[in-house]
């Protein structure tokens, strides 16, 4: 069902849908676009949104201001947070990035910028991430006494490996587009002219096929990567097996018997 926030209900960013895609901008240029708890909450408003409405079918997020995706969280707030503060902040940016990998539609992080801390936490919950060759990724809370607070512990050792994601958290060192593509954590390295452009055609590439399916593909991705191979096959077998029930995979067969283009319906 579409629905109807009123953009008026953002400040700390910008939510526009144009067709069957949401584009989720982060609009604090000022301060790089840092994330604080006002802009955790309007995203996570954008983005539950975004799941509830039929029409949208895939997702961009990106930074305002052309230097930024977001530079990490909003150190000026973090400075005076007491430990229980830390915590509701960690939570709420969790619940958020936990938001963003379970969409059940495709996410395309566009970073434009600086991706670090918590953006590149958010950018890493993103179902695939877009690079300009001016970005930058990194965990640098160690410097500031603490450690990633978003899930940037358990997805980037998931992304990159172990030995590669504990290097970059203990030193804080960042990454250039170019290493971070060359450690799995870019899909594309593009020109920044062609940013947005690129991930709306990966995402229209994808809104060719059946949302249900693309759904429990997501679905079988990430859960199953949390579980051993065989129990990600067990519930890769329950969701082939949905898939089989639906009208979509009706007519995705029958179209290619017939030799033509299918029509989904999402049923």
């Amino acid at each position: 069902m579409p629905s109807k926030i009123p953009q008026s209900d953002f400040q700390a960013i910008t939510y526009v849908k144009r067709d069957w895609l949401a584009y989720i901008t982060l609009n604090r240029p000022q301060v790089m676009n840092a994330l604080n708890q006002a802009t955790i909450i309007e995203l996570t408003m954008a983005f539950a949104d975004a799941r509830e409405d039929d029409d949208v079918r895939g997702v961009i997020l990106t930074g305002a201001g052309g230097k930024a995706f977001a530079a990490g969280a909003d150190i000026s707030e973090l400075a005076k947070a007491t430990p229980i503060d830390a915590e509701e902040q960690a939570r709420s940016g969790q619940q958020l990035t936990l938001l963003v990998e379970t969409l059940g539609k495709p996410v395309i992080a566009a970073v434009n910028g600086l991706a670090l801390g918590g953006g590149c936490e958010l950018a890493m919950a993103c179902s695939l991430r877009l690079a300009t060759e001016e970005a930058r990724f990194g965990q640098p809370e160690i410097k500031l006494g603490l450690i990633p607070g978003f899930g940037g512990t358990q997805r980037l050792a998931r992304l990159i490996g172990k030995a590669q994601a504990t290097q970059l958290i203990l030193t804080g060192e960042t990454m250039t587009a170019t290493d971070a593509y060359r450690l799995g954590l870019v899909n594309e390295v593009v020109p920044s002219d062609q940013l947005l452009a690129r991930a709306e055609e990966i995402l229209r590439q994808i809104g060719k096929n059946a949302p249900i399916a693309v759904r429990y593909a997501l679905q079988a991705i990430n859960e199953g990567l949390n579980v051993t191979v065989r129990a990600g096959m067990d519930l890769e077998g329950a969701l082939f097996a949905l898939c089989a029930s639906t009208e979509d995979m009706r007519e995705g067969t029958t179209a290619f018997l017939e030799k033509r283009h299918p029509v989904f319906t999402g049923r």
